[in-house]
């Protein structure tokens, strides 16, 4: 198998006739000047600039990187730039349909290549999360005796999804998503280049805008639904890209927000508001505005993670683990399956029963101790495993808890100046109405009872 004779095909091709590829594939960029985005990693010096040796002496580092980030953020342009800088034959695949059999057959053909005509080889193999240990392991030789530059791309975590022999020997380069301003220069240059649309066709702000929020950060999406979009324009004889013919090409409506602006918290304390309302339906509304106006999703998550805590807390003490979960999730997959993650947290947490009682309890505490209502530890509670410490009474007379029947010490633990203050005051509501009766039988243990209360303002 010699998947390299493929790709010297295609690139030929492509060179003499630039039309018979995608727009994403000849907007790809030939150096990393042309790279759009990505500036940290991107700096004089760089280990990706030393790697395709800018920084004088010829490449240096490992011959193994890996490019860890969110899709469309330029993993494959990377790849395909560093085997271009450095002259090297660029050979891709995907770990979604290659196994070790393919993997084994490139090695051999770069040993050949290399052998034979002095020619070495970049291996880009994407989704590298989905290979097993087992596949994995059998990239180390190749990696090791550098027969290949190996750059693999991961849209997980590589710390849980690479096996160690292979990530300490490798460069790992984080990818962060794109920004507005990187996908409108990639949009606008795709527009007037030679390469692209050699400007037959303007793209107006409002039709831009539209493909700034669609995208979500991708720049493969960004360009492909212009050039789906430019190519209906063309056909209907237009001077420009409309937003109507974008949103026909797209089959997708403009949505009316604006992220930077005020609507992008308007619409965000609404979904918020509405899961503290229990209105499941308007929470789906307002988090499908967010989606499709192309919100970050690990902004949304961060919100649905507070919510859990600020607005139902122990009458559902799974909701914060559902939010947790869901923003891990999100981070992992992206859009557009992160939606149906979106979707899940959200409709937990507008069901569940509400509570504000942790909020309200650490807000009382904070202002006690804005207030200076602090006082010392109490000598008994201090630190006692410094030499020393008996001499000071330091943890001297402590009751452990664990010695106690019932597990509940009745001694003080709270410093004096706040002695008796009451903050948490627990709910009826689900399942905080358990912790209601332990907290009431546990405070009455500790010969509290109903003293105290939260401190008046």
């Amino acid at each position: 198998m010699e998947p390299d004779l493929f790709t010297a095909a295609a690139e030929d091709r492509q060179e003499k006739d630039p039309s018979s590829s995608p727009l994403a594939v000849r907007m790809r960029p030939r150096t990393l000047d042309e790279v759009v985005g990505q500036q940290h990693l991107l700096k004089p010096g760089s280990p990706l600039r030393r790697l395709v040796g800018e920084a004088g002496g010829g490449p240096a580092g490992p011959s193994s990187v890996i490019l860890w980030g969110p899709p469309g953020t330029g993993k494959t342009t990377l790849a395909y730039v560093v085997s271009k800088a450095t002259n090297k034959r660029f050979v891709e695949l995907s770990a979604i349909t290659a196994g070790v059999k393919e993997v084994r057959a490139v090695i051999e053909g770069a040993r050949r290549a290399t052998g034979g005509f002095g020619k070495e080889t970049v291996l880009f193999l994407d989704e590298i999360h989905r290979f097993s240990k087992a596949q994995q392991d059998s990239l180390l030789p190749a990696v090791e005796n550098r027969w290949v530059t190996l750059i693999a791309a991961t849209t997980e975590n590589p710390y849980f999804s690479i096996i160690s022999p292979l990530l300490s020997r490798s460069l790992l380069l984080t990818l962060e998503p794109l920004t507005d301003e990187d996908l409108r220069a990639l949009l606008r240059r795709a527009v007037s280049d030679e390469r692209g649309l050699t400007g037959a066709v303007a793209l107006p702000e409002d039709a831009e805008a539209h493909l700034l929020r669609i995208a979500g950060g991708d720049a493969r999406r960004a360009l492909t639904a212009l050039e789906a979009a430019a190519g209906a324009a063309l056909a209907k004889h237009e001077a420009e890209i409309t937003l109507e013919t974008l949103e026909e090409t797209v089959d997708r409506a403009a949505v009316k927000y604006d992220r930077d602006g005020d609507q992008h918290y308007d619409v965000a304390s609404a979904l918020i508001k509405s899961i503290r309302g229990s209105d499941v339906d308007a929470a789906l509304h307002y988090l499908a505005r967010m989606i499709e106006a192309g919100e970050d999703p690990r902004f949304i998550a961060r919100r649905l993670m507070i919510s859990a805590s600020e607005d139902i807390g122990l009458a559902d003490p799974t909701a914060l683990p559902t939010a947790v979960a869901a923003a891990q999730a999100v981070a992992m997959i992206g859009f557009p399956e992160a939606a149906l993650t979106l979707s899940h947290a959200t409709i937990a947490l507008a069901l569940a029963p509400k509570s504000n009682a942790a909020t309200l309890a650490i807000s009382a505490a904070q202002e006690d101790v804005r207030r200076g209502l602090a006082g010392p530890v109490p000598a008994h509670l201090r630190d006692g495993h410094y030499k020393g410490a008996a001499k000071l009474g330091h943890a001297q007379g402590y009751i452990y808890p664990h010695d106690v029947p019932g597990g509940i010490a009745a001694q003080e633990y709270a410093p004096e100046a706040v002695r008796g203050r009451k903050y948490y005051e627990p709910t009826r509501y689900g399942a905080e109405a358990r912790y209601a009766d332990v907290a009431d039988r546990v405070r009455e243990r500790l010969g509290r009872g109903e003293q105290g209360g939260a401190p008046s303002a």
